[in-house]
């Protein structure tokens, strides 16, 4: 008698399905490439090095973006899919 009972009782815990588990959402090209980068898994093992002149290149490009003025307004124009 007492076996039937748990038996019985243990009948709705066998029915109760487990969820599968949640598979993280697709992964774009560029967080992989960033999840690598972050992780270091593909460091180079060769010290690289600049030369005088492409350091003088690299902060000349720096400098350049310097010279354009910030402007007062920025001009935002809505771009809408919808036929009007």
């Amino acid at each position: 008698m007492l076996r039937s009972l748990i038996l019985l009782a243990c009948i709705p815990l066998a029915a109760v399905a487990e969820e599968p588990p949640r598979q993280p959402p697709a992964q774009t090209a560029t967080e992989a490439l960033l999840r690598v980068q972050s992780s270091n898994q593909q460091a180079s093992t060769k010290l690289q090095r600049q030369t005088a002149s492409e350091r003088d290149q690299s902060m000349y490009r720096w400098l350049e973006t310097y010279k354009y003025p910030i402007p007062d307004h920025f001009r935002w124009v809505k771009i809408s899919t919808e036929n009007n």
